[in-house]
């Protein structure tokens, strides 16, 4: 207050650099790793695996790594996940059928094609798209 007053020039910075609280990420090594670990991309059937997407939301996340020792809140989580090429989307509720006998087959054989042109280079874009029918749900006319 006193250099205003003095009428000298407003300084650019308020903080030297490298000043204020430091990125979580940068104060715990241990943490990107954890967070990797709980979100992995697993084979299962997952056609969305090799583009970087998790079905975990950042709230479940933020609690298994604090119970792990990792203190951190769902938005540092998705900031995060953003860093790491995560899209971040909401699940949609969807009205299920049956399960094909080759389903984790075919979309382990999917996500082989995807990995392999994303490693080449070549963009992947991945559709998921249902035939369009009229069913009738008991349970929600009542």
């Amino acid at each position: 207050m006193l250099e205003l007053e003095a009428g000298e020039a407003p300084l650019r910075r308020v903080r030297r650099p490298g000043g204020g609280r430091k990125w979580i990420a940068d104060l715990d090594p241990g943490l990107r790793p954890a967070l990797l670990a709980l979100v992995e991309p697993d084979e299962r059937g997952d056609p969305m695996s090799p583009l970087r997407w998790t079905v975990k939301s950042t709230r479940t996340l933020a609690r298994e790594l604090t119970r792990a020792g990792h203190r951190i809140s769902a938005d540092t989580v998705a900031a995060l996940l953003r860093e790491e090429g995560f899209s971040l989307q909401a699940n949609a509720k969807t009205l299920e059928g049956g399960q094909h006998a080759d389903r984790d087959a075919q979309f382990r054989y999917l996500n082989e094609q995807a990995r392999a042109h994303r490693d080449a280079g070549q963009p992947v874009i991945s559709v998921d798209t249902k035939k369009k029918e009229v069913r009738h749900d008991a349970a929600r006319d009542e």
